[in-house]
């Protein structure tokens, strides 16, 4: 699919009458409807999938399927019912029927931020080009819509689909959830997809629960989120409630999921889906030309300069070009002139294909004129259009935001969104356990003194040694930044657990210092004022707090008394220190 091709004009089409019916998307944890999934619903009582083949027949399936896209997005209350998913199929994209700015402008119907919405891609053929339906996705990426894969283990899935689309959420078919509790076969299939995901970094969506023994299953494999009719039947009302035979099924522990380090879904948004259609101007041309290209396209801040083979060689900047041809006589003196004497003949280009993620160099780059200029999109080595700085600047920024919020970059342990989330968990499910707030003492002469490689090393340390000493089906850690920690324990030899991460965390940091500083104890170096003072080698100290069963409070309040109870440990010079109501 190509940046430059436009949706084509449709005619009206008359259809069958139909209705949009939602069902409710669970999370498993905490028993939450988050989301629903849009489903046509024909007024005459037959099956969907009977409209659909008979449209598909007259070639009208995308036309169909864009109509209900907007229906669902006008009828959905996005204020109740969470996110939205909504089913569009893979060869309307790839045959260019329903092109991504169509798709795009039917969610916008909702008058929502589009990253409240699910695009599910069913799969009614073999997807012969998996990359060409990849890079149509990523124009639905870059505007902020996420992808899920729905019906896999059954039809025309295929794992080659998943690693092109890397989707954000894979949908796993109602044969393979129906009956898990009865069936090995099904079991060690998922299990398997549940590792492929962790790998992938994907969520699932267990479809087609209708048995209380298969939820149990799907819990324990730490599948996180569950659709069907045991959960709720699709209705025009939005539904948030949980039957509850489901709710009854809260464990007394929470098990801890593992957490996928998910490739950012930025690496399928390319250069090219920022692509701006904009003219060019070719080397050979004169000021005068120039100053009547930017007259006759009022919104190009610069004009991209090509030869004669469409290779570009140039910008100009609108700004300063006007400045230079606002000088007196500069009309009569520079109008004939070469259009090359104003251009900035080193511009940031970028080929199609690059992703966002290499683009985000240029903004470590010392010539920020991209800014103000925008950066040239080319195809093998041919210009094809412009993207702006302000773009480039924005997604890299919610790039980089949201890594670090969601798993630090560093240690790569779950970030503060995380560890809320888990608190909350902990909190909303009634469940006792052990808050811990672990921190280093003296880490600042540390690192001023040893440098920044040698901290992250010291940080480093901090969390492996953690992470050896917690079970992980039971415990969280969690890092807030810096050389702070988060542990939220469940198990019983909590204190345990505590005291010899403490211990060996001590004995090995003192391999991070040189043997001079081993043999005194103590750091030489300047106090906060500047003046000459010694300081205590660096160790590890955590502060805790008991959350009785059933305690009532916010994960904010939570963190708040585990910050506390670290600042008293230092205070008492303890290394572990329990802050008692």
């Amino acid at each position: 699919m190509t940046a430059h091709a436009s949706p084509v004009a449709r005619p009206a089409a008359a259809f069958p009458g139909f209705g949009m019916a939602y069902q409710p998307i669970v999370r498993l944890y905490d028993h939450r409807v988050i989301a629903h999934e849009a489903l046509m619903r024909p007024e005459d009582g037959s099956s969907p999938l009977v409209l659909l083949e008979h449209v598909r027949g007259e070639g009208r399936l995308a036309v169909l399927e864009l109509e209900a896209m907007r229906r669902a997005a006008a009828g959905y209350d996005f204020a109740a019912g969470g996110l939205l998913l909504v089913n569009i199929s893979a060869r309307a994209i790839t045959d260019g029927c329903a092109h991504p700015r169509e798709v795009l402008d039917a969610l916008k119907v909702g008058e929502r931020d589009l990253r409240s919405y699910v695009i599910e891609i069913t799969e009614r053929d073999i997807v012969d080009d998996c990359g060409r339906l990849a890079d149509a996705i990523g124009y639905l990426r870059a505007a902020g819509v996420r992808v899920a894969l729905d019906d896999f283990g059954n039809g025309h899935s295929n794992f080659e689909l998943w690693h092109e689309l890397s989707p954000e959420f894979v949908k796993i078919d109602r044969f393979l959830v129906q009956g898990l509790a009865d069936s090995p076969g099904r079991l060690t299939i998922l299990k398997a997809l549940v590792q492929v995901a962790e790998g992938f970094g994907t969520e699932l969506i267990a479809e087609g629960l209708e048995r209380i023994e298969d939820l149990r299953v799907l819990r324990d494999l730490g599948i996180p989120y569950v659709q069907g009719y045991l959960l709720g039947r699709p209705s025009a009302d939005i539904s948030r409630e949980v039957p509850e035979s489901v709710r009854a099924e809260a464990g007394q522990r929470i098990q801890v999921w593992p957490r996928a380090h998910r490739p950012s879904a930025f690496r399928r948004v390319l250069a090219g889906h920022m692509l701006i259609e904009a003219p060019s101007i070719r080397d050979t041309a004169t000021n005068q030309d120039a100053e009547l290209l930017f007259r006759q396209n009022p919104e190009l801040s610069a004009i991209p300069v090509v030869d004669r083979h469409q290779v570009p060689v140039g910008l100009i900047n609108r700004r300063v070009f006007n400045e230079q041809m606002a000088q007196p006589f500069a009309r009569e003196l520079l109008g004939r002139k070469p259009c090359t004497v104003h251009m900035n003949s080193s511009p940031v280009v970028s080929d199609v294909q690059q992703s966002l993620d290499e683009m985000s160099q240029i903004l470590l780059g010392e010539d920020q004129r991209y800014l103000h200029d925008g950066f040239i999109i080319t195809e093998d080595g041919r210009y094809r259009g412009v993207g702006t700085g302000e773009a480039l600047v924005r997604r890299v920024t919610e790039l980089r935001i949201d890594a670090a919020r969601y798993a630090n970059p560093l240690t790569q342990l779950p970030g503060n969104i995380p560890i809320t989330e888990h608190i909350g968990r902990l909190l909303e499910t009634g469940q006792g356990f052990i808050a811990c707030y672990g921190d280093l003492n003296h880490f600042k002469p540390y690192n001023d003194q040893y440098g920044y490689f040698l901290g992250d090393r010291m940080i480093q340390l901090v969390a492996s040694t953690l992470l050896r000493h917690v079970d992980p089906r039971w415990d969280f850690v969690g890092h807030v930044g810096g050389d702070d920690f988060v542990m939220l324990m469940q198990s019983d030899d909590w204190r345990v657990r505590c005291e010899r991460a403490v211990a060996e965390f001590n004995a090995a940091a003192l391999g991070l210092f040189d043997a001079g500083d081993r043999e005194r104890g103590v750091l030489e170096g300047e106090d906060r004022s500047g003046r000459y003072a010694t300081f205590p080698l660096t160790t590890l100290t955590i502060g805790v707090v008991r959350v009785e069963p059933g305690e009532r409070g916010s994960a904010e309040e939570i963190a708040s008394r585990a910050a506390r109870a670290k600042r008293e440990a230092k205070r008492c010079g303890q290394p572990i220190h329990v802050l008692e109501r």
